[in-house]
């Protein structure tokens, strides 16, 4: 019984035995490091505002400066692409790709930069 109800992969949601998970989610420590972020870039002056969408291929996490505007920063986790460019994927206001990757802190690493800078002013 053990490892039964954490099985599969970190971040996708577990469905009832015989029905296919109908969203892309967050793992807990995944979610901890994105939010460990938005607090800081929030302290610093940076981010006001987030929100979250989960869909059957990805889920997203956007930051903005102001609730009306368009996302400061996006990110997308897409496990289909695990193999092959790596499964996230930083959008900068733009709608620009910054950084996609296989490893989380890879990807976050072009804002923890901008964070250092807009504390070091």
């Amino acid at each position: 019984m053990a490892g039964a109800l954490g099985a599969g992969v970190p971040g996708t949601i577990v469905a009832f035995p015989g029905r296919v998970p109908s969203q892309v989610g967050f793992a807990r420590d995944e979610l901890q490091r994105i939010l460990d972020l938005y607090g800081r870039m929030v302290a610093a002056g940076e981010w006001r505002d987030y929100a979250m969408d989960f869909t059957r291929d990805c889920a997203v996490f956007a930051a903005f400066r102001r609730a009306a505007e368009r996302p400061h920063a996006r990110l997308e986790k897409r496990p289909a692409l695990r193999n092959r460019q790596g499964m996230w994927t930083l959008f900068g206001e733009h709608g620009q790709t910054l950084k996609r990757g296989h490893d989380l802190a890879g990807v976050l690493a072009p804002l923890e930069r901008r964070l250092v800078k807009a504390v070091g002013d």
